[in-house]
């Protein structure tokens, strides 16, 4: 394919071989003028230091094309979104876009090209096309046409240049049309830094979704970030919002609505007659909320639509209050009131788990299953949603089961500590990931050999284990995510190496106590295990 779109583009003339001398990032696979480096004359992208490369290379001719690409970002404003991202396209092909790069010679991993086996196709030209290769560019014209133009380019900050400058000059000189969107989004950050697995900072979200869920993490990300925008991780925040929004909110709702309707009708929802001016209210919040989540969904306004809808998750608990179910149920000339609202809830709920199934598919699925609702989930359009009533009457109800159980984050009390002079308050500067540390920082760190006296998997995951390691003085319990390193056999009587004085950490309801040292290369990972005697201290 890539040889294919090569031999088209040199034949129209516009490929061809040259020499090029410049500055070239390894790992963003780029090269740059001196004006475009930063303050530090490092790549502008990822900030790191930069090479001066020279040799022969095939070039495709991209200035060629930067009027009409300019002509058509212009003319088309949502093509590059957020606006932002957008401005800075049109900046960059203004101040002048050089022919760019395609080939190499240095090495000769990739692919050949076709006309010069001597060279090597190179990043982006190589790359991009990946979006062709599987969609029937060359073979099947039907499927082509069926999935080209790409309705949305959804890609990190850093990469929007190359797809919405050199990935559009391509499709121009390759007489293609352009993807109707290219979505440039921003990036997690820990205290205002992007990880960076060379800094450190990287928080590995395999851990998390062993501990909380894929789903408590996406609603989080989701809800939090407005995409587009940089965004910071918190631990806290996050444990905040699985326990006020998906506990509270979203998972009390469906366990009162299921327990009432078994309680006070037999687990059987009754068909409604008639509405109440607090049922109509309700439906209109719910037709008001699937006409918000249409339209900013279109529109990429992620966290906007989920705040929207958990809105009417808050609307459906007040109604609960309102019309006081509890109350109606004692009253028999009062039963089909009851009923009604009993309906309505059970619709609320069915409109809430397709809302959410963007954001959250295993929980929207679950909802959807205790509810018992008939309609298989995996064939549910938004379009059901269009009227109040996809709820069959007569229908009975599935047993209510907890979606997001609440996490209770364990205070520890620190031990007493011997009285000292008071000290001049100093502003304590945050420790870079990476940053040089003095001796003293290194010696607040407890390195001790341990024995490992027990090892467990930790239920419903696949990364944790659960250790119950022996200090010498004491025991204790930790989690460690080794398990696909190491079976629990493996380590039972092994004599590693712990941090004793981390901080205690609750992690899938398990208090865990330290934490084991490992080395790893790649995806390769071992513990750090030594010949010393329990207890012994690491300097």
């Amino acid at each position: 394919m890539v040889q294919e779109i090569f031999n088209r583009i040199y034949a129209k003339g516009d490929i061809y071989k040259g020499s090029y001398k410049g500055l070239y990032c390894t790992p963003c696979e780029s090269y740059w003028t001196e004006h475009q480096l930063d303050e530090n004359g490092c790549c502008p992208d990822c900030h790191r230091p930069v090479q001066e490369v020279a040799e022969d290379a095939y070039f495709f001719k991209m200035s060629k094309y930067a009027d009409k690409v300019l002509a058509y970002i212009e003319e088309h404003p949502d093509f590059i979104q957020p606006v932002s991202r957008r401005n800075e396209m049109i900046n960059f092909i203004k101040q002048g876009l050089d022919d760019l790069c395609i080939s190499r010679t240095s090495f000769d991993w990739g692919i050949p090209v076709p006309i010069d086996p001597k060279h090597v196709i190179y990043v982006w030209f190589d790359a991009l096309t990946n979006y062709l290769t599987p969609i029937g560019f060359l073979d099947d014209p039907e499927k082509f046409k069926k999935f080209w133009p790409a309705d949305l380019h959804l890609v990190g900050k850093e990469i929007v240049r190359f797809h919405s400058i050199i990935w559009p000059c391509i499709l121009m000189a390759l007489d293609l049309p352009l993807p109707k969107k290219i979505y440039g989004h921003g990036w997690l950050i820990v205290d205002g830094d992007k990880m960076s697995k060379s800094k450190g900072n990287v928080i590995d979200p395999i851990g998390l979704i062993d501990e909380f869920g894929a789903d408590a993490i996406r609603y989080f990300l989701l809800r939090e970030i407005n995409l587009g925008q940089d965004g910071n991780f918190s631990r806290d925040a996050l444990i905040q919002r699985i326990n006020s929004d998906l506990a509270n909110d979203l998972g009390n709702l469906l366990h009162r609505t299921l327990n009432m309707i078994g309680k006070f009708q037999d687990g059987v929802v009754l068909a409604p007659q008639g509405e109440s001016g607090t049922d109509q209210s309700l439906k209109a919040d719910a037709a008001e909320t699937v006409q918000f989540f249409t339209d900013n969904m279109e529109k990429m306004e992620l966290s906007l639509t989920i705040k929207k809808v958990w809105a009417f998750i808050s609307r459906a608990n007040k109604y609960i209050d309102e019309t006081a179910p509890w109350a109606l149920a004692k009253d028999p000339a009062r039963k089909q009131e009851l009923a009604n609202v009993m309906y309505n809830l059970v619709e609320s709920l069915r409109y809430i788990s397709v809302m959410i199934s963007p954001f959250m598919p295993v929980t929207a699925e679950r909802i959807w299953q205790q509810l018992n609702l008939p309609q298989a989930f995996a064939d549910v359009q938004l379009a059901d949603l269009k009227t109040w009533g996809g709820t069959p009457a007569d229908m009975k109800v599935g047993q209510p089961e907890q979606l997001f159980p609440r996490i209770e984050v364990e205070k520890t009390e620190a031990a007493p500590q011997p009285k000292q002079a008071k000290q001049p308050k100093q502003k304590k500067a945050k420790q870079a990931a990476g940053e040089e540390i003095t001796f003293d920082d290194f010696s607040k760190i407890r390195l001790q050999v341990v024995k490992v006296l027990v090892a467990e998997k930790v239920p419903e995951t696949e990364k944790l284990l659960k250790l119950k390691v022996d200090l010498g003085q004491e025991q204790r319990e930790l989690v460690s995510g080794i398990a696909k390193q190491y079976e629990p056999a493996d380590l039972i009587g092994k004599n590693v190496v712990m941090v004793a004085n981390l901080k205690p950490a609750r992690i899938r309801g398990i208090v865990s106590h330290g934490m084991i040292l490992a080395a790893s290369e790649g995806d390769d990972l071992k513990v750090l295990s030594v010949d010393m005697p329990v207890g012994a201290v690491v300097k």
